[in-house]
């Protein structure tokens, strides 16, 4: 028999959280629209720390964090579904106590230096694989590392990297030996903001706290000792960096989509047009159902791959499948959400335009749709995967 019900413990972690999400974080709904639209952070570093706190007071530290470590330790289903109620809100927040998980392959002197300050919060990491000309190709570097004594000497640029402006140190892969490329010539280098990189803003469409940046190494000096992993093996790493967890994108996204859907409904009940609200219009019903199916379909999707994750299977198709489902679901309920609101939603009074621009992200980062096809049809022609999924 499948059981499909919570456990007593995961029930109750869920809906502290989404008692959490409903009390500490919604009503700040309005507040971080505003800012946002004068060109502002949604929420400033203190206020973001003194939400962590909280937080932390209740016992949320470190979610997926090991035990010893501080963190709670939790399992991937059971983080999918904190992600899904984090995801109702458009109020930029995670859980305080994260790294990187590469960065658990520290030794012990990068652990005290970088690791556990990441966790403590009062060290700030970005991850650094993507060029100017290696987006999706990402064996495609052109950044260099020269040794040079006990130093490797960084020349390149880095583009679109999540969290560059605040990061004061960065997981940079550059190329060690041309001639092996990402078959063991690729570096993971821990490189400080003091040791000389640069970074500029990139402006996008969406919100504040998605902004990239752009990296710049001239001649950054790094010493061997900030070498993470092996030399040569950090090709491998940076792809457990963006395997870690695909599968929380679309449950952030599944969130989103719960509460728009919501939002939808509520609206279509109270606008009347010709004398009726347009809930009771056969477009706006199929909008509705379409929606529905798609949200359910999208939860067990998402909650498929977390459980092959926790059961140590190669879950990298199932969160393929998931990431690719719900990044373009998401955007079509969005853009249902978006026309039945009308005019109002195409305005910045109501944050579905907002969700719109944060949702179309979703397509392009951690994996193009194109690249989540091409990685789901090579995985069933080559037999990796087939049509039946787990149960054969």
């Amino acid at each position: 028999m499948v059981d499909f019900s919570l456990s007593d413990t995961e029930r109750d972690i869920r809906d502290w959280v989404r008692n959490f999400v409903q009390r500490e974080l919604v009503p700040l709904e309005p507040e971080v629209l505003r800012r946002e639209r004068a060109g502002e952070r949604g929420l400033t570093k203190d206020e973001q720390r003194e939400l962590q706190d909280k937080a932390k007071q209740a016992g949320f530290w470190g979610v997926q964090t090991p035990e010893e470590y501080g963190g709670m330790g939790l399992s991937a289903v059971m983080t999918a579904l904190i992600e899904v109620e984090l995801g109702r809100t458009f109020v930029p927040f995670r859980f305080g106590g994260y790294a990187d998980n590469i960065l658990y392959y520290a030794n012990d002197d990068q652990k005290e230096r970088y690791l556990l300050p990441t966790i403590e919060g009062t060290r700030k990491s970005c991850f650094a694989i993507t060029e100017p000309g290696a987006g999706s190709d990402a064996k495609n570097l052109r950044t260099t590392a020269v040794k040079d004594g006990d130093e490797w000497v960084i020349n390149g640029e880095k583009t679109f990297i999540t969290g560059g402006i605040d990061a004061d140190f960065v997981m940079v892969f550059a190329v060690t030996d041309r001639e092996k490329g990402a078959n063991g010539g690729v570096t993971c280098f821990l490189a400080d903001r003091d040791a000389g990189w640069k970074s500029e803003p990139i402006d996008i469409m969406g919100p504040w706290e998605r902004q990239p940046a752009a990296l710049v190494f001239e001649n950054v000096r790094v010493p061997e000792r900030n070498v993470l992993g092996e030399v040569g093996h950090g090709f491998k790493l940076a792809m457990q960096w963006i395997g870690r967890g695909r599968y929380l994108l679309p449950a952030h996204a599944l969130g989103a989509c719960e509460r728009l859907v919501e939002m939808g409904m509520e609206y279509a009940k109270t606008r009347e047009t010709f004398g009726k609200p347009i809930a009771e219009r056969q477009a706006i019903q199929w909008m509705i159902a379409d929606s529905a199916v798609e949200i359910e379909a999208l939860r067990w999707l998402v909650l498929q791959a977390a459980w092959q994750v926790d059961q140590g299977m190669d879950s990298r198709h199932a969160q393929s499948v998931a990431k690719l489902f719900g990044a373009t679901r998401a955007n079509e309920i969005v853009d249902r959400v978006l026309q039945m609101h009308g005019g109002m939603g195409y305005t910045k009074e109501l944050p579905v335009e907002r969700w719109y621009r944060d949702l179309r992200l979703l397509r392009i980062f951690e994996g193009t749709d194109e690249i989540q096809r091409r990685t789901v049809a090579r995985n069933l022609l080559k037999g990796h995967a087939s049509i039946g999924g787990v149960l054969g």
